[in-house]
């Protein structure tokens, strides 16, 4: 049974792989969302038409030199409309608020530190059963597993996200835009 389990993955990742070569990616790219490796990924943020929300909490967080210049880092990128999600006050309160600390946590929890495309990330998830963890940059872990065809990425607080384009890949790192906000604990 586990090796029909195991057979399952890899089948499931050559079929990825294989489409991958063709270039395509796991999904189709919005049309604002281009892959770049002349760009870093603050120019691409910001050039960007769904990532305004994101866009704020990055210059808010003082960010704008790290994700402009240094890496690679993996980001897993809310939309606006991810954002929309979070209640207003909250999100509001993090952004006009003078400390910096929550909205650093917020924003750290959604980076890992290297270039993890989505070939990276399934073939975790096969040698991991199914299931794996990436430490972001915040330093608490997101949990990372497969439905069907899609990459759902899990925070400490059992909340959800699912990558919905991959692989923007940017000069220093990679993009996977996702559908929530995902937490690091209570902020």
């Amino acid at each position: 049974m586990k090796s029909l389990f195991y057979l399952t993955y890899v089948i499931l990742f050559l079929s990825y792989v294989s489409s991958f070569s063709q270039g395509t990616s796991l999904t189709v790219l919005p049309s604002n969302v281009y892959v770049n490796s002349e760009k870093s990924i603050v120019e691409t943020t910001r050039d960007a038409d769904n990532y305004q929300t994101l866009m704020a909490v990055v210059k808010a967080a003082d960010f704008e030199d790290i994700l402009g210049h240094t890496g690679p880092f993996t980001v897993f990128a809310p939309s606006d409309n991810a954002f929309s999600r979070l209640p207003k006050s909250q999100l509001n309160s993090m952004l006009n608020s003078g400390d910096k600390t929550r909205l650093k946590s917020l924003l750290k929890y959604h980076i890992v530190a290297g270039d993890l495309s989505a070939a990276k990330i399934l073939k975790a998830l096969c040698r991991g059963g199914g299931t794996t963890t990436f430490t972001s940059i915040q330093g608490t872990k997101i949990t990372a597993s497969i439905c069907g065809t899609d990459i759902i990425l899990t925070d400490g607080m059992g909340n959800t996200a699912t990558i919905t384009s991959a692989d923007s890949k940017q000069r220093n790192g990679v993009i996977h835009e996702i559908d929530s906000v995902i937490l690091p604990g209570r902020i």
